[in-house]
């Protein structure tokens, strides 16, 4: 049986990629920000094991600006839903 991936309700330095490309919409922001590792054939193989920190560091990208940005999407979503229940 597959795995589901489990719910995030927020992300940090810590946070694989593999578990930051589950959020629909993060991919763009990553995208963004000229994250290479989308792109690299080898990142296919470890991207349960890379965290968006230390990617971030060594490609010299502000991972506080990629981790608000992707919790912004995140929290927007969770605003939706609270807004849509309160019909």
């Amino acid at each position: 049986m597959p795995k589901m991936p489990k719910k995030i309700g927020k992300i940090d330095k810590d946070n694989t990629l593999e578990e930051i490309l589950t959020i629909e919409g993060a991919e763009k922001i990553l995208i963004k920000y000229n994250l290479p590792c989308l792109s690299c054939p080898m990142a296919a193989f470890e991207i349960k094991s890379l965290k968006l920190g230390d990617v971030c560091e060594t490609y010299g990208i502000d991972s506080k600006k990629v981790i608000d940005e992707i919790n912004n999407l995140l929290k927007g979503r969770q605003n939706k839903k609270i807004k849509n229940l309160k019909k």
